[in-house]
């Protein structure tokens, strides 16, 4: 079909320009007779000028018909007058007479564009946009499997020695270790890899060497759970310090057995009595004092009480019937990782359920590896490894961090491919972030389980500690219970912000200052610290986060009530004509049917008119059209009540 006349180009000496190329002949190149016939003939429309380079549009000639433009969004005006060989101010025109008004850069609606194009001789066709690639597909990971009742055997607890830095629990560790190791290898361990495994009287026990609270607590902070029962080491001639009081708060956030060893009873200033008196002060009483705390009196430097301290560990341990199923493939924890010249990246596992084997390819955090040697804690090779082991792997692709998780894997490919998605989404930061507690979202999170506050208290003096500390305790708690991880004179330190990322805790300090890597590390952690330098302040609202944790009660709010006075029946379904007889009815409302004082229907608004227009409400006083969701029984003399629904705190 011809393009219309008013398209064709210019007769004279008018540049022809070609449709495929658009190539501009010069304007004294000379025609020949063929060239004369064909200026004749019904050409396409021509363009005045380029297209912009970003425009997505083509007209495609078809042997037949007119020709069609392929639409494919976004198209401003600019690039659909280029496309037809329009004039901007012509197509300007023609959306006008659509009552569109539009700029040059302004991207149009395709039914603008349809009508354009069919105005002017052109079939119009919207391009499908092209599917996204499917994502590439997730790694095969085995589900953890569930140890099976019959496979499960005993294994060696994992002790954790915690402690004030000079209370001896080093010298401790070092007794146990060199008292009771095979006779070739006494005067010390060959290769120490952070945990090590000693067999006193054929009863197998792991113990953990962290550098000290810090670690156990950043350890579980990653979600690592791997010790069943803290040592704790108090040195006789000292007492409670605070360290001391710092490692019984991590134990006890990390709700593990606590077994007391009182060092150093051979000095000369050793007070046991006065220790034990501290212990039960908090919350820790003795078993001789009718508690259930186990307390051992120990000399490390002396070897004295070190068989009395490990019987009682054995006792705990067989009490607490620790199981694991070897069967299983090998999951566990990171306990270190590191770079080792001549074998690149090692770490220190702790196997807490399956076996582990030479050549198995494991998913260690981000990381994987194909585990090329294991090694146990006295550089011996091994062919494979059980629960409750400490053992060094090689062959790692890169360094994980203490606390990460690991599990064996398919295959080396599965291994790899997740490790490398685990890095990707890291870098692009879609991980999902751990979700701190702040004193002002426990009002979002009042519909979880858990309802204990956790707070860390540091003050500027003792006697404001304990003052605020006995306040906090007289806080009502038959609803909500506030627990106090933590209280202690001096700055905030990135010690306590370890603590509150392991325990969900928000930290509170009082006449006190935050140290600048502790808020750092608070940023970076996401936990919230909150100073104070009027008691009351505080108080309040620590009691205003307390009730955040309560459930809130959802109330209704009537805002208005209407009459039906008339059904109006339509082609499909029928609408209430009413009257507001108080308040408004607002569309994005809920509301209630009301007939002889009795609710019959209840929903959202379908339609809210007055007269053939949609409002949003509608006020006391006027009339209009009503329809609630599929509700098609209206009756004359029906009450229509408007109500909305709020939720409100409750209080202590």
């Amino acid at each position: 079909m011809p393009a219309p006349a008013s398209n064709r180009p210019r007769s004279g000496n008018t540049a022809q320009r070609t449709t495929k190329n658009r190539i501009t002949a010069p304007k004294a190149a000379i025609s020949t007779p063929a060239e004369d016939v064909q200026k004749k003939l019904p050409q396409p429309p021509q363009q005045e000028q380029e297209p912009s380079a970003n425009t997505q549009q083509e007209i495609v000639q078809q042997e037949s018909g007119p020709p069609r433009f392929k639409f494919k969004p976004p198209v401003t005006l600019k690039d659909l007058a280029l496309a037809l060989g329009k004039k901007p101010h012509q197509l300007v025109h023609d959306l006008m007479e659509q009552n569109i008004f539009a700029t040059l850069t302004q991207a149009l609606e395709a039914d603008a564009v349809r009508k354009i194009c069919e105005k002017y001789g052109y079939l119009f066709e919207t391009e499908k946009k092209e599917a996204p690639p499917p994502p590439p597909p997730e790694p095969v990971i085995p589900e953890q499997q569930e140890p099976k009742e019959e496979n499960l055997k005993p294994r060696p607890p994992i002790i954790t020695f915690m402690g004030h830095v000079d209370h001896g629990k080093t010298s401790l560790m070092d007794a146990i270790r060199q008292a009771h190791v095979a006779a070739a290898e006494k005067g010390g361990i060959t290769q120490h890899i952070g945990a090590y495994t000693v067999n006193w009287k054929g009863f197998p026990i792991t113990f953990m060497d962290t550098p000290g609270h810090e670690a156990f607590s950043a350890m579980r902070a990653r979600g690592a759970k791997v010790t069943d029962i803290v040592v704790l080491v108090v040195a006789a001639d000292d007492g409670m310090m605070p360290q001391t009081l710092e490692a019984l708060a991590h134990a006890k956030a990390a709700g593990v057995k606590i077994i007391v060893a009182i060092n150093k009873i051979d000095l000369p200033g050793a007070d046991t009595n006065r220790v034990k008196t501290q212990l039960q002060e908090h919350g820790l009483q003795p078993e001789e004092w009718g508690g259930e705390t186990i307390v051992c009196e120990v000399s490390a430097l002396k070897k004295i009480g070190i068989d009395h301290l490990m019987e009682n560990i054995q006792a705990l341990a067989e009490i607490m019937e620790l199981k694991a199923d070897p069967r299983l493939p090998a999951r566990g924890t990171v306990i270190e990782a590191q770079i080792e010249t001549g074998r690149g990246p090692t770490a220190t596992l702790i196997i807490q359920q399956g076996t582990l084997h030479t050549g198995d390819a494991i998913i260690c955090g981000d990381h994987w590896a194909k585990i090329k040697a294991l090694y146990d804690d006295k550089g011996k090779p091994l062919k494979s490894a059980g629960p409750s082991t400490p053992v060094r792997i090689l062959g790692l692709s890169d360094i994980p961090q203490a606390g990460d998780p690991f599990e064996v894997a398919p295959n080396e490919r599965a291994a790899r491919e997740h490790s490398e998605q685990q890095l990707e989404a890291k870098r692009l930061g879609k991980l999902e972030k751990r979700r701190v507690t702040t004193l002002e979202n426990i009002f979002e999170r009042a519909g979880d389980e858990r309802k204990t506050l956790n707070v860390i208290l540091k003050g500027d003096v003792q006697g404001s500690v304990e003052a605020i500390t006995a306040s906090l305790k007289k806080i009502p708690e038959d609803k909500v219970k506030l627990e106090i991880i933590y209280a202690a004179v001096g700055p905030i330190t990135v010690n306590d912000v370890t603590l509150a990322v392991a325990s969900d805790a928000v930290i509170i300090g009082f006449n006190t200052k935050t140290e600048s890597n502790a808020a750092a590390a608070a940023k970076r952690e996401g936990i919230q610290i909150k100073l104070y330098s009027i008691i009351y302040e505080l108080l309040d609202q620590v009691k205003e986060a307390m009730a955040g944790l309560l459930d809130p009660i959802t109330r209704e709010n009537v805002i208005g009530t209407a009459l039906v006075k008339q059904v109006i029946q339509l082609s499909k379904f029928p609408v209430a004509g009413c009257a507001v007889q108080n308040g408004r009815l607002v569309r994005s409302a809920r509301a209630r049917v009301l007939r002889g004082k009795q609710p019959i229907y209840d929903g959202g608004f379908q339609t809210l008119k007055r007269f053939h227009e949609d409002v949003s409400e509608v006020r006391s006083g006027l009339e209009c059209g009503v329809r609630l969701g599929n509700f098609n029984e209206y009756q004359v003399g029906d009450i229509i009540e408007c109500y909305t629904l709020e939720k409100v705190p409750q209080s202590l």
